[in-house]
C-alpha cells in the first residue's frame, strides 16, 4: 500500500495542489484542516492581553460569522479536492471541525444560519474523520489520536488560569494515555502534536514572546513511542518544527503545513 501523509493543511489549497497524488492508495491528514487565521490572531492577542492584565476580546456577530466560515469553507475545499484521488483518514486538530450542535448553538445565538461542517463532510465519499481509533487496513495497523492538552504543556507554558488548565489537561492526558495503551503496537501513529523534545520547539515570530524557545510537544506521546516503537509517526501542530527525526527505531515526521511524506508498507 502506498500511503501519503500530509501535514496540517490549514485550508491552503494552493499548497495542497502541488502535492503529487498519482498512484496513492491512502491519504493521512494530521488535523487542522481549515484556515484559521482569524482565530489564531485572536488567540495570541488574548494570550498577550492576559499576560498584561487586560480583559480578553469578546467575539461579536461579525467576527464569529467570518471566523466560522473561514474554517468551515476551507476545510471542505481541502477534503473535496483530496478525496478525488484516494480515501482520506484524518484526525481532529485544535482547529475546529464544527459539529451539528455547534452550528445549532451559533445559529440560535446570532439568529443566523450557521452550517454544520460535520454534516457536509458526511456527504463526501472517501473521507473518514477518526477520533482516537485503531484502524487495520490491509493488515496495516494505524492509530489515530486526536489533539489534546498534555499536562506537560501546562507546566511548560504556565497559562494564567493554571489550576483550571491543569485540571482539564489531567483528564485529557489520562484519556490519551488509555487510548494509546489500547492501540498497542502500530505500524503508523497519526497524532497532532509532536512528541516532547522532538521537532516541537516554538520559534514562530507571531507567537507570544514568553512562549519562544519552549517545547510544545507531548510527553505522553513520547512515552508511547519509546515503549511501542511504531514504524512511523506523522504529526504537525508546531509548524516551524517541520522535519524528520528518530526516536529509537521510530521515524517521526513533523509535516508542518502541507508538508508530505510517502511510505510504502
Amino acid at each position: 500500500m502506498k500511503i501519503l501523509a500530509i501535514g496540517d493543511p490549514h485550508g491552503d489549497l494552493k499548497k495542497v495542489r502541488k502535492i503529487p497524488l498519482k498512484g496513492i492508495d491512502l491519504i493521512l491528514l494530521t488535523g487542522d484542516l481549515g484556515k484559521a487565521n482569524l482565530a489564531r490572531e485572536r488567540f495570541f492577542e488574548n494570550v498577550n492581553r492576559k499576560k498584561e492584565g487586560l480583559p480578553e476580546l469578546k467575539d461579536d456577530a461579525k467576527y464569529d460569522w467570518d471566523n466560522y466560515h473561514e474554517i468551515h469553507d476551507s476545510t471542505l475545499n481541502i477534503l473535496r479536492y483530496l478525496s478525488k484521488y484516494a480515501p482520506i483518514y484524518s484526525i481532529w486538530g485544535n482547529v475546529s471541525i464544527f459539529t451539528d450542535s455547534k452550528a445549532k448553538s451559533k445559529s440560535k445565538k446570532w439568529r443566523r444560519k450557521f452550517p454544520s461542517t460535520i454534516s457536509e463532510i458526511r456527504k463526501l465519499d472517501n473521507v473518514s474523520l477518526v477520533k482516537n481509533k485503531l484502524r487495520v487496513l490491509d493488515d496495516i495497523r494505524l492509530g489515530f489520536l486526536e489533539w489534546f492538552t498534555d499536562t506537560c504543556w501546562v507546566r511548560e507554558f504556565k497559562p494564567t488560569d493554571y489550576i483550571k488548565s491543569m485540571k482539564k489537561a489531567k483528564k485529557q492526558t489520562d484519556k490519551a494515555r488509555r487510548i494509546l495503551r489500547n492501540f498497542g503496537g502500530l505500524d503508523i501513529l497519526v497524532c497532532h502534536q509532536p512528541p516532547y523534545g522532538f521537532l516541537d520547539k516554538v520559534t514562530l515570530k507571531s507567537a507570544p514572546k514568553h512562549w519562544q524557545g519552549k517545547h510544545a510537544g507531548s510527553k505522553t506521546i513520547l512515552e508511547y513511542i519509546r515503549k511501542q516503537q511504531p514504524k512511523y509517526v506523522f504529526c504537525g501542530h508546531i509548524h516551524e518544527g517541520e522535519g524528520k527525526t528518530r526516536v529509537g527505531k521510530t521515524e517521526v515526521y513533523n509535516l508542518g503545513v502541507c508538508g508530505y511524506k510517502v511510505v510504502e508498507i
